[in-house]
């Protein structure tokens, strides 16, 4: 997992590093079930968002909102066919359906003889801290 915040911060102050452990292991659970349920080969994406909103009419406060969204995309792989689910929680139930459903829809697909994983030899290994993020 990456984070791309300078210091493990986002803006908010949330520590993002905290979190870290946990998104990792809600990863490993998908990723297991994938397995456990005869995927050839599965991918897992985070994506998580904290937003703030303020909004003004004619001078006036009008609303005052936060935000806070995370989801998980489920990409598995039936040998060459592929499927792809997601799902905003990683219960074991949600776990299991979200995989299920991915599956059902790589089981109907059509064979793709490009379609998989890239070799481990082809990934990123180390990645920079790209010193992307600052604070207001």
């Amino acid at each position: 997992m990456v984070l791309s915040s300078g210091e493990g911060r986002e803006q908010g102050g949330e520590d993002l590093r905290a979190e870290q452990g946990v998104l990792c292991d809600e990863v490993a659970r998908l990723l297991e079930e994938a397995q456990r349920q005869g995927a050839s080969d599965a991918e897992v994406a985070v994506s998580r968002s904290v937003g703030f909103s303020v909004t003004v009419r004619q001078g006036d406060l009008e609303t005052v909102e936060f935000t806070r969204d995370a989801g998980f995309g489920v990409t598995v792989y039936d040998g060459q066919r592929t499927g792809s689910a997601s799902t905003t929680v990683v219960d074991a139930r949600s776990a299991r359906d979200v995989v299920a459903k991915a599956l059902q829809i790589a089981r109907h697909a059509d064979v793709d003889e490009c379609a998989g994983i890239g070799a481990a030899a082809l990934m990123a290994g180390a990645l920079p801290d790209l010193d992307l993020h600052h604070d207001w």
